[in-house]
């Protein structure tokens, strides 16, 4: 039987609106209900989907899942249900005519109109107060909301609006909170992390971040992910290379190296300022990794420009990498100003190629660590094996380090570990005793 004093929070999409999730559960749990995140088999009667609809496959997701409640609803399994984040506030009022059946729809930042909807008054507006969802030892420090650059296939700007930073005050208060509650890695997260404190500060803010969350004792990694490349803070450097807390790991989209799909996708970077700061990165911090994701297929690509990117891609070897297909999004200048004329076939053919040629790559790269001992964390007991991380990986993102299960060791705890065999895309190691 439905339980209507208890509500499932469904989380679709990335690390942001997971953040927005625990904050929104704490909430509801301190407004006298029980929550529980995911969870297929729930009793809730209750049941809330905070949606992504970044990208095409990311809004089928959303809309399949806004599908299965309803059904779930009509066969009587919860008594009523809502829908919060990107994919409502962007198509918000094609989805009341789509699908009734959700009781309503709130767009991003909805917090105290959900809440006020559940009959629960708002507890502070302190930031701090988060229910994990994920593992205890890690989370995501968000610092900023939206974003101020114009790239053309971004619908960002237009669903998140402008750039917001958290105020230094409150994030070290947020990251303290998560610290006492047994985090032990903060990986901070923000459409643009180069342009923290702009807004606020009238200046770019990321270093005095950094190194006042660095003086919280109990948490030993702080991982940067999502650094635009132009305008990048060069004081950064030097921040990550002086504090050993900071993870010597790059995450810096590049998205295409072609200057012609550079200038169409209306990036603040070219082909030469992107290869400076790739290099001064590689260059200046001893031993990091360097992340990019890509997009295959976006208007304008022929296969000159995407082979001068294989080209790219092999001669610099990045450490990780990613890659999207490109697609075509409503609102966005992209959107407006092209045709999608590339072929769905052709764009997965091109995601496939550069898959290929990264793999190839991170064979290569990784029989560097065989014979090298490395601080793990542990994520978790998996079958045969515990399953950790190195400074150069973001959970559920990057490769992971296998450790037969015979060995006793304790999730969230961090060990040295001497690796013994490598893939292509994970390690395989001994606790170095």
């Amino acid at each position: 039987m439905a339980n209507n004093r208890k509500i499932n929070v469904i989380t679709l999409g990335c690390s942001k609106n997971i953040v927005d999730s625990e904050k929104l559960s704490a909430q509801i749990h301190a407004g006298g209900f029980d929550v529980t995140h995911n969870t297929v088999d729930s009793d809730a009667g209750i049941v809330i989907i905070n949606t992504c609809g970044f990208i095409n496959d990311a809004r089928e997701e959303s809309i399949d899942t806004i599908l299965q409640y309803a059904e779930a609803q009509k066969a009587g399994k919860i008594e009523r249900f809502y829908v919060i984040g990107c994919l409502s506030e962007k198509y918000s009022e094609a989805l009341r005519k789509e699908i009734p059946e959700v009781r309503r729809y709130f767009g991003v930042n909805s917090m105290s109109d959900i809440l006020a909807e559940l009959g629960i008054k708002q507890n502070g507006t302190h930031p701090a107060g988060r229910i994990l969802t994920g593992p205890s030892h890690y989370a995501y420090l968000k610092i900023a909301e939206g974003c101020d650059r114009t790239c053309s296939f971004c619908a960002i700007p237009g669903i998140r609006g402008k750039y917001v930073s958290q105020t230094i005050e409150n994030l070290i208060a947020e990251a303290y909170k998560l610290a006492e509650n047994g985090v032990r890695e903060l990986i901070l997260i923000a459409q643009d992390l180069s342009y923290y404190g702009l807004d606020i500060y009238r200046q770019r803010s990321l270093p005095v971040l950094i190194t006042e969350l660095a003086k919280i004792d109990r948490i030993e990694w702080i991982r940067l992910n999502y650094l635009y490349p132009a305008d990048f803070p060069e004081e950064l450097i030097k921040v990550i290379c002086d504090n050993p807390k900071v993870c010597k790991y790059i995450d810096i989209p590049i998205q295409h190296i072609s200057d012609k799909m550079l200038s169409i996708m209306q990036r603040s970077h070219n082909r030469y300022e992107t290869e400076k700061i790739l290099n001064r990165l590689r260059n200046d911090i001893p031993d990091v990794v360097i992340r990019t994701t890509l997009i295959a297929g976006h208007p304008g690509e022929t296969e000159n420009e995407f082979n001068e990117l294989k080209e790219f891609i092999k001669s610099f070897r990045f450490d990780r990498l990613g890659v999207f297909k490109y697609s075509h999004e409503e609102g966005t200048r992209s959107g407006k100003s092209y045709n999608d004329e590339i072929p769905e076939e052709t764009k997965e053919l091109r995601v496939a190629e550069l898959m290929e040629i990264q793999q190839d790559i991170s064979e290569i790269l990784n029989r560097r660590y065989i014979g090298k001992v490395l601080k793990t964390i542990i994520d978790r007991k998996e079958g045969d094996y515990f399953v950790g991380r190195t400074e150069y990986d973001t959970p559920e993102v990057d490769q992971e380090i296998l450790i037969n299960a015979k060995h006793n060791l304790k999730p969230g705890d961090f060990y040295q570990i001497k690796i013994s065999q490598s893939t292509e895309f994970d390690l395989f190691g001994t606790p170095n005793i």
